[in-house]
């Protein structure tokens, strides 16, 4: 059992304070190779209970990630650490792969209040701290606003500041290939980023994350029942192949989605003006039910799902349409093993598999050359991905590569002649 207790004192931080720095920042796409995934561990001691009735979904999600990369959990506090680690070796999942970081949280949405990787074009990967305020003020925050820098710290990477604009993880959907799409609502009101344009806003998004186009929907004001404000991430989400994976237009209806967003979806192009091959997820049969039996009243996405490395994070509702939901997102990553992931119970706080997870690019950490694995053919079975997560067809002498299996386990290699 390996168990690592990182202190919160302060490593190494640079903060910036203005998008006119001249470095440029690029984001990967989630399908790339990762060097791990985030996980903040459900507690009570926000809101006094319900920890116990979501906890077997991110043991579930532990043991299923740890296949193929490592699982940093955030964890409230020591004692905490010491439980979870009951539950997982319990669950008898191999903790060499999986370590802590010390960081009291609100929440555990990850995806939306987690560290945010991108990397510069130098190629030194920094951190982004985006400005969180609960979801417009909904819920309490200052804990969690503070978990991209803690990561930092304790990482050892730059920190970028970037408080002045509220942006949560779930708001945008990108392709890697310059694309981001998103939804006005979650985004552009007063309730996040009051007084800024769309274009300023625009402009960060194309410095920090490479962005070279934006696809806006207008998105709803969700009020109480939705107070992300219609995330794109729950009912939109890009794909290898110059893929979109959404729902079909009489479910997006349900998904409140209005016809003008609709047709944005369907009329979508990429940076060169190709048009998106549309794969629609179905939404559940019935109305989602706890694992107790309370009726969360409405049918929930698969849409919300997470790429990991040798696995594919796939919600599932105890429902009828889960295992056509699971055959269609397996047939789009054949190199993974689609899994899924039981959200009844995770649903009625807000969310699904996507929306508690946070991808760590491979290369992130501290590298060295020394030790690394050659890489020379033969290449049967292999794919190779630069340190963006691209596909390379050849390898450059003392360049760091990603070499990733037919299983989806990735190991970093160096190119030789």
């Amino acid at each position: 059992m390996r168990t690592a207790f990182l202190p919160l004192a302060v490593l190494f931080v640079w903060t910036f304070n203005s998008p006119s720095v001249m470095a440029q920042y690029s984001m990967p796409s989630e399908e790339g190779p990762h060097e791990g995934t985030w996980l903040q561990w459900p507690h009570n001691y926000t809101y006094g209970s319900g920890a116990e009735d979501v906890e077997s979904s991110w043991v579930a999600m532990t043991s299923a990630l740890s296949e193929g990369e490592r699982v940093h959990i955030i964890a409230y506090n020591e004692s905490e650490i010491i439980h979870i680690t009951d539950q997982l070796n319990a669950a008898e999942i191999d903790m060499t792969q999986v370590d802590f970081y010390l960081c009291p949280t609100d929440d555990f949405w990850a995806r939306d209040t987690g560290p945010c990787f991108v990397q510069d074009d130098q190629g030194q990967w920094v951190v982004l701290d985006w400005g969180f305020n609960g979801w417009g003020g909904d819920t309490p925050f200052a804990l969690d606003d503070d978990v991209p820098i803690v990561t930092a710290e304790q990482l050892n990477l730059p920190l970028i500041d970037l408080n002045a604009v509220v942006l949560e993880g779930g708001a945008i959907e990108i392709d890697g290939q310059g694309t981001l799409m998103a939804t006005r609502s979650s985004i552009t009101g007063d309730d996040r980023n009051p007084g800024w344009t769309e274009a300023e806003i625009e402009g960060y998004f194309a410095t920090y994350l490479g962005v070279e186009q934006v696809i806006w929907l207008d998105g709803q004001f969700g009020g109480n029942e939705d107070i992300t404000d219609q995330h794109i991430d729950g009912f939109v989400k890009f794909a290898s192949g110059n893929t979109i994976v959404t729902m079909s237009n009489p479910d997006l209806a349900y998904w409140n989605v209005d016809a003008q967003d609709r047709n944005k979806i369907a009329q979508a192009e990429n940076t060169e003006g190709t048009p998106y091959t549309r794969v629609n997820l179905p939404l559940t049969q019935n109305t989602v039910q706890t694992t107790w039996g309370m009726d969360l009243g409405f049918r929930s996405s698969y849409v919300n799902y997470y790429v990991g490395n040798a696995v594919v994070l796939v919600p599932e509702y105890n429902d009828p349409m889960d295992a056509t939901a699971l055959e269609i997102v397996q047939g789009l990553y054949p190199m993974r093993t689609a899994l899924g992931i039981n959200c009844q119970n995770m649903l009625q706080w807000g969310g699904m598999v996507h929306c508690v997870t946070q991808q760590q690019p491979a290369g992130t950490t501290t590298l060295s050359m020394a030790g690394l694995t050659p890489a020379s053919p033969p290449w049967d079975g292999i794919e190779w991905l630069d340190l963006m997560g691209r596909k390379v067809s050849s390898l450059q002498p003392g360049q760091m590569y990603i070499q990733r299996d037919q299983h989806g386990r990735t190991k970093k290699a160096i190119g030789v002649e």
